[in-house]
């Protein structure tokens, strides 16, 4: 028992010893996580004037399919460092609704180191942050919203695995140089003055005006914008005077912003709107569906409530028309989840007991169409039997005219002639 406890006591020793080296942590960490920039990008930090351990920031762009990471330069602008494409999101343009509309959000985002995932069944993971203060404050629920590997999207953004570790290690490499959280900038599209103008009528126009502003900010300045919540939606590069501070819900209080800041901003949209104007007047591409508000994240939801219950439902979520009809897919299946399995194990049982009484059915009356079949072929294969020849000289007696007819008379003599005659041939 001693020796037990001395050999305990030697193994905690060790543990606490080894234990908080961040090498050691680091064996219990997947080695794709602590896989390395390639020397391409480190070359292209160097010529840029970037650290390898510099702060970052992410921009997101749903109809592009484009992730940017951006880098903080030694001047403190920042510049983009890499770009690579997005394997899969899911929904539509638009922001995240609601648990289930399965919208990859769009807005402005943070995450932290506790946020990040190196042990994600989905190869490498961050969680983005959602919901965030403006979310909270409009009401807007979801959880578990990433940039991960595996191509697999219900909601998030989704990458390759290799694409991840790229990315994953571009924020590693920043917290470890003392990034307290990374700004993630999630947008519907470029918010160019021509992609503006194509979606002037889409019913998320006023939300998209509202994170062009940050989208604005960050293009004039290379700096990621400060971000706040007040009245419910977003203000940027704001600062409250008086110790005043922001209230998501409540009003927004009094702030001030660098002179510098307004005057290149007021330039900024003096040449968008000329080029909106422009662009309006011209012919563009035509808009992407986007999401229908409210109204249709929760049918989309509804829709994802019965698929994760393992019910058969469309394989493709449903969508609002803008006349307020629904269209969805007329092919029919199951998530594959443990639900989902044992539903799909019932109805392949119910199916089989189904399928084994109609083959029994089927079975039976074949049987009986045989029988009966036989029946009529041994019918007419049978003879009718033979009707027993009549007595010839009764037979010719029935044919001779009865006594004291017309002819009797004539005939008398003719009739004992031939009865005569009859009897002579059968021993009469």
């Amino acid at each position: 028992m001693l020796t037990k406890l001395a050999r305990y006591g030697l193994l905690i020793v060790v543990l606490g010893v080894a234990g908080c080296t961040e090498s050691s942590m680091n064996d219990f960490v997947p080695q794709h996580a602590n896989r390395q920039l390639p020397e391409k990008i480190l070359a292209t930090m160097r010529a840029k004037d970037m650290d390898k351990n510099a702060p970052i920031m992410a921009r997101v762009f749903k109809e592009e399919n484009t992730v940017e990471i951006w880098k903080q330069k030694r001047n403190g602008r920042y510049d983009l460092i890499a770009t690579y494409p997005i394997c899969k999101w899911s929904g539509k343009l638009g922001p995240k609704f609601t648990e289930g509309d399965r919208q990859a959000p769009e807005g402005f985002y943070t995450v932290r180191p506790s946020q990040m995932n190196p042990r994600s069944q989905y190869h490498l993971a961050f969680n983005i942050g959602f919901p965030n203060a403006y979310d909270r404050a409009n009401g807007r629920t979801g959880s578990n919203l990433m940039v991960h590997g595996a191509c697999s999207s219900a909601g998030c953004y989704s990458m390759t695995d290799a694409q991840i570790e790229e990315i994953y290690a571009f924020g590693r490499d920043a917290f470890r140089g003392g990034q307290t959280e990374i700004q993630i900038q999630a947008f519907p599209f470029r918010m160019t003055a021509a992609n503006m103008a194509r979606y002037r009528n889409d019913p998320n126009y006023e939300f998209w005006k509202m994170l062009k502003v940050g989208y604005d900010h960050f293009e004039i300045t290379k700096v990621p914008p400060k971000v706040d919540v007040c009245e419910r939606r977003y203000v940027f590069n704001q600062i409250p005077v008086n110790g005043a501070t922001f209230n998501p819900t409540g009003p927004c209080p009094p702030t001030t912003q660098p002179e510098s800041l307004k005057v290149a901003y007021a330039a900024y949209q003096n040449k968008f709107e000329s080029a909106f104007k422009a662009a309006v007047n011209g012919s563009t591409p035509p808009p992407r569906p986007s999401i229908l508000g409210t109204k249709e994240a929760n049918i989309v939801a509804e829709w994802s409530r019965r698929r994760a219950r393992g019910e058969r439902v469309p394989i493709e979520p449903p969508t609002l028309n803008p006349d307020g009809t629904i269209s969805q897919s007329t092919r029919m299946g199951r998530i594959d989840s443990p639900v989902g399995r044992k539903m799909a194990a019932l109805d392949a049982e119910k199916a089989a007991r189904k399928r084994a009484e109609e083959e029994k059915a089927a079975a039976v009356a074949a049987a009986k169409a045989a029988k009966e079949l036989e029946k009529q072929r041994l019918a007419e294969a049978t003879p009718a039997p033979a009707t027993p020849p009549a007595d010839a000289a009764t037979a010719i007696a029935m044919q001779a005219p009865l006594e004291g007819s017309p002819a009797g008379a004539a005939g008398d003599g003719m009739v004992s002639k031939v009865k005569k005659r009859l009897l002579g041939m059968f021993g009469g």
